[in-house]
């Protein structure tokens, strides 16, 4: 029997897509959901974007362009799931309860949550300052 491979990756859908992007995820990506044994997932970030950015019509925009820039790099729909995060009401359903599970020791282990600690202590900032959950336990 042949393993099958999971892929799930997104995008925040805060920005104009650039090379970064296209070089350092979609490619990839693309590339690994041709893979017969692979079952793919692309999402377009949009609930991860409310914790960058407050301007509706911005994240619209961002969300179409990204979309645009997966499919012009060659994403086959028919063989991948691919999704706005937003569509889907468990994902924000989960989140909820995983957070209210989540030990505090947890988040202390997060690399956003840390990185997040650093830059306030080095500007002098209450090391807890601006930091949410949404900021940090989504990139884990």
């Amino acid at each position: 029997m042949t393993t099958r491979t999971r892929i799930l990756t997104g995008i925040t859908t805060t920005g104009t897509p650039h090379l970064g992007n296209y070089a350092g995820a979609i490619r990839p990506a693309i590339l690994a959901s041709q893979d017969a044994n692979a079952d793919s997932f692309y999402f377009l970030a949009d609930y991860h974007a409310l914790i960058k950015c407050d301007d509706p019509q911005r994240i619209q925009r961002s969300r179409m362009e990204i979309a645009a820039t997966w499919l012009a790099g060659g994403l086959d729909v028919n063989r991948v799931t691919f999704y706005r995060q937003s569509d889907i009401p468990e994902i924000p359903e989960l989140t909820w309860l995983l957070t209210c599970v989540a030990a505090k020791g947890l988040l202390n282990r997060a690399h956003a949550y840390k990185a997040s600690v650093d830059k306030n202590v080095e500007t002098g900032e209450d090391p807890d300052a601006g930091i949410t959950m949404g900021c940090t336990a989504t990139r884990y």
